[in-house]
């Protein structure tokens, strides 16, 4: 974590100050000029510069959320290139406007007090936010590159709260400091961390299919290096450096650091030399003479302690609080030789470096040889490519297994480890595995719409008769009867979108063509619809649960799919019928809810005889979660059958209802994993 403050810290060092010399100046040029009643007009634009800064964080995080991993990679080294070259905007303009930034913003200032109390709020606003937008946009690259938001974001309020400090300091006149000098040396400091940056983001791109030579690596270094120790962790987590780059990575950091630091340091000449000392802000006393101002100390101080004191503390944190898994011995995997390398390792966890020498991509794979159960797994090794993986040793049997893309697998000796608690290891599952399992679920959702298209008949023949009361009793079974087939889903295909679709991402909403199936029709029926403009509706539902029935039967099934949505089921759920998302006027999302369960358990007794075999406590876990939510839910059904709206229930039963499923998801969550189709059996 600590290994990624430092960058953040730099920048939220200097973009801080950047903003908080000019809101001191903003408030100095007021208080001086008599006019402390305008104070408030500067506070209101910081806040709003503030509150748009971290709405535009939250709109990265939430948009890269709902990409998929390759267009999350697309979109992530996207942004990392954009926040380089603000970065490097940022780092050429203040050096060239640092001594002239406080005459700057007093010209604008007097200009605006002549106007209304807009311009002062927006002068303040436009520029402060800039330097939070700036902000915002580089700690989400940073956070991404470290693949966590804590160290960032503790190195970000590090670098703000001292720059707020230095701020008040130069404002009160107690503290004196070189600026250009301070911002010309950090300055040239993140210059080097934007190139790692640069080079982040272009590997991402790489991996998202934006930019070729994925594969192409400039240096791929062995288990020489130790990738856990302190020092490996800090010098990638500040200048992103890793030990595994391509040629495109390389030459952009090289081209970047060379030209931009060049052009950078040409535009300086003299100013490291400077000798004499002033504020850019001042208080509110008097404009007084600026001279020079005595000090005990080098005025190079002060930057160089600002970056030397953090990245001493960063080196410190990483090496005491953050351990990382010891490293052992390089592995040697490929098509011919798996293992080599591997001898007797100590108990405990350990991290090794997986490294195919072959010439075809392998599975790689730590496993008891008696049963073949995993210990760790490095999937998909492209050849001359080094892989991490990490596994707990204990007492018992171990030895490595190679899966080639292509070919047979090759097994290594076994080696026996004495001393500590044997460790548990996953079975593999096959396909073979979940065969039986598969067919037992196709002839459970064959029979359910076989019921379904009953049902659908009879909510058509409602609607046609004009009986729309009928109907609306006849609704809930024939859609309760489909929500329980939740687990197919993934294979209905396009029929699920006609079926049971919503408006989501139509463009005409409600009226859009598009908009059919069980939702539409409850839409009509609770909203006043007359039978004859649902009469199509119905008897297209009708049509598209037939053809669903007859294709069925040749739909590909994935077995792999199986154990996924044992989770996925009621993590829909809890996003959409719990949160009333998918209520279009019967109010029976809790209905819906509960047939999600039905199907959750009805898949969870096909699997159970595997998930057993593996971790018999998850099915404990689950089976005790599963009826506390199910009890929760079923609370809500009215002695007449009638459900509660998901919006009317009680808020202590609502938190209660959330808070359960969200528990059973946690207990769900270990089965994908448990039943993972592995190539190592």
């Amino acid at each position: 974590m600590w290994d990624n403050a430092l960058p953040s810290f730099l920048i939220g060092l200097r973009e801080g100050l950047e903003a908080g010399l000019i809101v001191s100046v903003l408030v100095a040029t007021l208080v001086r000029s008599g006019h402390r009643s305008r104070l408030p007009h500067v506070w209101t634009g910081v806040l709003a510069a503030i509150g748009v800064s971290m709405g535009f964080g939250a709109v990265l995080t939430f948009t890269s959320a709902g990409l998929s991993g390759q267009a999350q990679e697309a979109f992530g080294g996207a942004l990392s290139v954009v926040a380089v070259a603000f970065v490097t905007a940022m780092v050429f303009w203040m050096r060239r406007s640092a001594r002239s930034l406080s005459g700057e913003i007093r010209e604008k200032v007097t200009a605006a007090l002549g106007t209304g109390a807009g311009v002062l709020i927006i002068t303040s606003f436009l520029a402060v936010g800039r330097e939070g937008l700036e902000t915002a946009l580089f700690l989400w690259t940073t956070g991404q590159a470290a693949g966590d938001s804590v160290g960032p974001l503790v190195g970000a309020g590090a670098g703000l709260v001292l720059a707020a400090a230095v701020c008040w300091g130069l404002y009160r006149r107690v503290l004196h400091l070189n600026l250009t000098r301070f911002f010309t040396l950090t300055g040239a400091g993140l210059i080097v961390i934007a190139a790692g940056v640069l080079g982040y983001g272009l590997r991402d791109l790489q991996e998202g299919g934006v930019l070729p030579g994925a594969t192409a690596y400039a240096f791929d270094l062995p288990g020489g290096i130790d990738s856990g120790s302190w020092y490996a962790t800090l010098f990638s987590g500040t200048l992103n450096l890793t030990p595994q780059m391509t040629w495109l990575q390389v030459v952009a950091y090289g081209a970047y650091l060379v030209v931009v630091m060049t052009l950078f340091l040409r535009g300086v000449r003299g100013v490291l030399g400077a000798g004499t000392t002033a504020p850019v802000a001042t208080g509110p006393t008097a404009p007084r003479p600026v001279r020079a101002a005595r000090r005990s100390m080098p005025a190079w101080v002060v930057p160089v302690a600002a970056l030397a004191i953090p990245s001493l503390l960063a080196g410190v944190l990483v090496g005491v609080g953050d351990a990382k898994p010891a490293s052992a011995a390089t592995i040697a995997v490929s098509t011919a030789d798996c293992g080599k390398g591997f001898g007797t390792p100590k108990p405990g966890q350990q991290t090794f470096q997986v490294r195919n020498g072959g010439g075809s991509t392998v599975e790689a794979y730590l496993i008891d040889p008696a049963t073949a159960a995993v210990y760790g797994e490095a999937e998909g090794i492209a050849p001359g490519t080094t892989r991490a993986l990490v596994a707990t040793i204990g007492g018992g049997s171990y030895a490595w297994r190679c899966v080639p893309s292509s070919g047979k697998a090759v097994t290594s000796a076994a080696v026996r480890v004495s001393g500590g608690a044997a460790e548990r290891a996953v079975l593999p599952v096959t396909d073979k595995d979940l065969a039986a399992p598969l067919a037992s679920y196709r002839a459970y959702v064959q029979k359910g719409l076989a019921v379904l298209r009953g049902r659908a008949v009879t909510l058509q023949r409602d609607i046609e008769d004009g009986r729309l009361g009928r109907a609306r009793a006849d609704w809930l079974p024939a859609h309760e009867e489909y929500a329980a087939l939740g687990a197919a889903y993934g294979t209905f295909g396009d029929f699920d979108a006609k079926i049971n679709g919503r408006t989501a991402g139509l463009p005409l909403g409600l009226k859009d063509p598009g908009f059919t199936g069980f939702h539409r029709i409850e839409y009509g029926l609770w909203h006043g619809e007359s039978a004859a403009s649902l009469t199509p509706v119905a008897r297209r539902l009708t049509a598209d649960v037939v053809a669903l029935r007859k294709d069925f039967p040749h739909q590909d099934f994935d077995p792999g799919d199986l154990p996924l949505r044992t989770h996925e089921i009621l993590e829909a759920t809890l996003q959409q019928e719990l949160t009333g998302a998918t209520d279009y006027g019967s109010g029976t999302n809790l209905a819906t809810a509960e047939a999600n369960i039905k199907g959750t358990r009805e898949l969870l007794g096909l699997l159970r005889p595997l998930i057993a075999a593996r971790d018999p406590e998850v099915l404990t876990d689950v089976d005790g979660w599963l009826r506390r939510t199910e009890a929760t839910v079923l609370s809500a059904r009215r002695a007449e059958g009638s459900w509660t709206p998901v919006e009317r229930l009680p808020a202590a039963t609502r938190q209660r209802l959330n808070g359960s499923m969200s528990q059973l998801l946690e207990e769900l969550a270990p089965i994908p994993d448990l039943l993972e189709i592995r190539k190592s059996a």
